[in-house]
């Protein structure tokens, strides 16, 4: 049974609004609407990753079904569905009666009795999809089933326009391949017979895309179609690959990918008991374990090994030094994962340069960008983490202690973009009016909009936490006086988000939980206390905190329109829901984890394990509007908020 099931029994409305994944492990996806109307250029059934886990090629982007009754041949029946400017159609949705998500996608549709079953699967670390129709027809209404592929092959993040292509279709053995350039699309089928017929659709429409101010119409290409006759139960599966390949067995694929996951979570050196069995504890641990799943993918190691590494968030995101950091201890930890999470730790202590870890991969050339001042200060954190929960100390030791202590050092002495330590206070100072270093990184046209240069104050709560680790208390403890006398306001403001020279930003933002909520505070428990009630006064919501008080002249309550409009949005009242896990955290800690603060906690937390069954089924979004009813926008899955629901869900045992 799939863990997430959604009723549509015909209706277009909420259901073009839900969308859904299925990973393949090597950064590759599939993704839709659950009435499988694709409303985003990112949309589609087999996204491939060419250099794993990036230069992502949108392939096939669907699959459009035809049913041609043999006493009617004049009215087919199409389960598809396209939005077009000014229209859908068809308007397969009116005959889709469920939506199932868990290893496969799964479509039920009733035509009038007849029952087509259609399941999509992802086959594991490779770049190939399978299709598989059940289809049971009424007795004595034999008809044809067609299936045409729609095809744009091209870069993910672009749209394919008919006058610019230079696609090419070849029949082959029981299929065609599509050809541009040097990518190919090779599909399939295993019964059903290809009828070359080259041409194109015009004009599908995206909402999403005219909604974010981007391209939002695409033409695509169909070589033609596929068909049988049906007059019995039959069975006919297709299957979808960029590199020439023999029909793929289901159920020994669907096998392979369950062992894929079992082998993650086997850890025999590592794996304690209490980390297993938050992964069957409940219903959404197993929800969030599932969700968890799809951000782990393969990376080549420098010295060509394979390794492991986090996609930040799907559709366009790829693994990002930051994002990993931060979701480490939720993703890996949380489920007794520490093989992975080793792989992880270890291919970016092997990046570390200039006492920097990247902040990401290209996504054209894999090459390694250093452009943050977090990162680094977080794969701290995760490595102590990470030695904290296994019993590895020889990684540890070996590999990623010498990679802190590198960071450490270049955080003393002075890196790129100006990030070095203030000699007179100890604190971090880094970047300029043209660089955006910390999470709060949003510039358009040269226009940064949340201009945090200076020492921003979960760097300094970062830092400060970092040297205690390290053992350097003289200097810990300087950070910390430091901190104190520079950072707090008062108890009804909390702390300064920034402080440059005599420049402080008094702006209310999220920033200073993690000054409570990191596991050695610079602040004394009534600082604590304060902040933590100053964040949950004026930023929290039921799906995370508000990266800006409402209060303030520059909040932003919508996230919609062009770039440089979101841009100017995204961190500046956006709800960022990975936000809940550093305050409930806090929240935790200021109450002595007592049971009637994780009562409390779990009620905070509810309206995001509860997203995954509503917005991107199996998923939590990177954010959602900061005014109510907070509708989720950005990726529709995003690992850090994934990871910090898990991991504090974990904590509070839901």
């Amino acid at each position: 049974m799939p863990l997430f099931t959604v009723e549509t029994n015909g209706n277009l409305e909420p259901h073009i609004k839900q969308e859904w994944l299925l990973t393949n492990g090597l950064g590759g996806f599939a993704s839709s609407t659950v009435v499988g109307c694709n409303t985003r250029r990112y949309h589609g059934v087999l996204c491939a990753a060419t250099l794993p886990p990036v230069g992502r090629i949108m392939a096939v982007n669907r699959l459009g079904e035809i049913i041609t009754l043999d006493r009617d041949p004049d009215h087919p029946l199409e389960l598809s569905i396209n939005q077009f400017r000014q229209s859908y159609h068809p308007r397969g949705d009116q005959y889709l009666r469920r939506f199932g998500l868990g290893e496969t996608a799964i479509w039920e549709y009733d035509l009038h009795g007849a029952r087509i079953i259609k399941e999509l699967q992802q086959v594991w670390m490779q770049n190939v999809v399978m299709v598989r129709y059940t289809i049971q027809p009424l007795a004595h209404e034999p008809f044809k089933f067609a299936v045409l592929p729609f095809v744009s092959l091209r870069d993910f993040h672009g749209a394919r326009h008919a006058q610019d292509a230079n696609l090419r279709a070849e029949p082959c053995d029981n299929g065609v391949v599509v050809t541009s350039g040097s990518n190919a699309a090779h599909i399939r089928s295993d019964t059903a017979q290809f009828l070359p017929s080259p041409g194109w659709w015009y004009g599908h429409y995206y909402a999403i895309e005219n909604e974010r101010g981007l391209d939002d119409t695409e033409d695509l290409f169909t070589p033609g179609r596929f068909e049988i006759s049906i007059a019995q139960p039959t069975t006919v599966t297709f299957w979808l690959a960029m590199d020439a390949i023999d029909k793929p067995d289901w159920d020994g694929e669907l096998k392979r990918r369950r062992d894929a996951v079992q082998a993650a979570h086997k850890d025999p050196e590592n794996a304690t008991a209490d980390l297993i069995a938050t992964r069957t504890a409940s219903v959404a641990m197993q929800k969030l374990s599932r969700a968890a799943h799809d951000f782990v993918v393969w990376r080549k190691s420098p010295d060509g090994s394979d390794g492991c590494t986090v996609i930040a968030g799907y559709p366009w995101f790829a693994d990002w030094g930051r994002d990993t950091m931060i979701s480490l201890p939720g993703l890996f930890l949380t489920s007794g994962r520490f093989h992975q999470a080793r792989q992880v730790l270890s291919v970016f202590a092997k990046y570390v340069s200039e006492g920097m870890i990247p902040n990401r991969f290209d996504d054209y050339s894999n090459e390694p960008h250093y452009n943050t001042v977090d990162a680094s200060l977080w794969f701290i954190h995760a490595a102590f983490e990470y030695r904290r929960l296994s019993n590895d100390a020889h990684t540890f030791e070996d590999i990623l202690l010498p990679a802190c202590r590198a960071i450490r050092e270049g955080y003393t002495n002075g890196t790129r973009f100006h990030i070095k330590m203030d000699p007179a206070d100890g604190l971090i100072c880094q970047g300029d009016a043209a660089t955006q270093l910390t999470w709060m990184d949003a510039k358009c046209n040269g226009i940064a909009f949340t201009p945090r240069q200076g020492k921003p104050v979960e760097i300094q709560a970062l830092w400060h936490h970092a040297l205690v680790l390290l053992g350097d208390l003289d200097l810990a403890a300087k950070v910390r006086d430091s901190f104190q006398k520079q950072f707090w306001i008062s108890p009804f403001r909390g702390l300064y988000d920034v402080v440059d020279g005599n420049r402080k930003d008094n702006a209310i933002r999220p920033n200073q939980i993690f000054a409570v909520s990191l596991p050695n505070s610079p602040l004394t428990r009534d600082q604590q206390l304060a902040v933590v009630e100053v964040v949950r006064r004026e930023l929290l919501t039921p799906v995370g905190l508000r990266t800006l008080s409402r209060s303030d002249p520059n909040y932003h309550g919508r996230y919609i329109g062009t770039q440089m409009v979101r841009d100017a949005a995204y961190h500046n009242g956006t709800v960022w829901p990975w936000l809940i896990g550093p305050f409930l955290e806090a929240y935790l800690r200021v109450n002595n984890h007592a049971e009637d603060a994780k009562l409390v906690c779990r009620k905070w937390l509810e309206p995001l394990v509860a997203q995954m069954d509503t917005a991107c089924i199996g998923q939590i979004s990177e954010i959602c509007e900061g005014d109510a009813p907070h509708r989720p926008v950005g990726c529709f899955a995003q690992a850090w908020s994934v990871a910090e629901v898990y991991r504090i869900a974990a904590e509070l045992a839901m």
